[in-house]
């Protein structure tokens, strides 16, 4: 990559963090920026995912404290984060170059659509939270279904967290910043362990991921500091519009 690439990467990192602070769906910025820059597609959703697992770290920092207490829900649901996220990677490193790149319009737009439903997702969860009853917790369904989630997250990861937090807001009963924190560090795991075999795939553009790291926790950071003067909402709908521009031209390149 030249200079201006790598700065152009890095702004979309940035971008990125900034996003993923406030709305989430930083992915449908960062990944299509690095294809633009001309990586081939899995090495730009490897490169991707390993420069912003340090943003899902800072996320599960920052609600440690809403962790307290949930030592039985994370020994059972990490382990089948962790599996699944590894599956996730394995799948996606041994999918030939061409099939992943024919897959990748449709992986943005799922992504879209799974951002665009996220404020339904959160009010749907709120609304059974409140009426769940307590009573000793089943976890087996939830590893089940974090574990399907994983596996996409461990693929893609576009919309991951909003998966994980239905997953576990529909079973588990507690209050939805616990769950959010939860959804974080469940999130961190997946993409934890799959950018841990991507690491080995040589499949990583290390300079750029170190460029786009830097970048994307900078880009928290300032997503932490002007949360509450900036609207999420409107920052959403200008990540949908761009998940959705970038779904047409793909598609258009690769199948027209």
């Amino acid at each position: 990559m030249t200079p201006g690439q790598y700065a152009i990467a890095g702004l979309a990192a940035l971008a990125a963090g900034l996003v993923n602070a406030l709305a989430g769906g930083g992915t449908l910025i960062s990944f299509p920026v690095l294809l633009a820059l001309g990586v081939p597609p899995v090495t730009a959703n490897v490169t991707n995912t390993v420069a912003l697992v340090p943003g899902y770290l800072g996320g599960t920092y920052a609600q440690r404290g809403d962790l307290l207490g949930q030592g039985r829900r994370m020994r059972v649901l990490l382990p089948a984060a962790a599996l699944g996220g590894i599956l996730g990677a394995i799948l996606l490193l041994i999918t030939p170059e061409s099939a992943f790149k024919v897959l990748v319009p449709f992986l943005i737009m799922g992504a879209v659509v799974i951002l665009a439903l996220g404020d339904q997702v959160k009010r749907r969860v709120a609304t059974r939270i409140s009426q769940l009853s307590g009573g000793q917790e089943r976890l087996v369904g939830p590893a089940v279904g974090v574990f399907l989630a994983a596996i996409y997250g461990g693929y893609f990861g576009g919309g991951l967290g909003i998966i994980v937090l239905a997953v576990l807001g529909m079973v588990l009963v507690d209050t939805l910043t616990r769950i959010n924190a939860l959804k974080q560090c469940t999130s961190l795991a997946v993409n934890g362990f799959a950018a841990v075999i991507f690491l080995f795939s040589g499949h990583v553009l290390w300079m750029t991921a170190g460029v786009m790291l830097v970048c994307a926790l900078l880009g928290g950071y300032l997503g932490g500091r002007v949360a509450g003067r900036v609207s999420a909402k409107v920052l959403q709908r200008v990540v949908l519009v761009i998940g959705v521009v970038v779904t047409v031209v793909y598609t258009a390149r690769t199948f027209g």
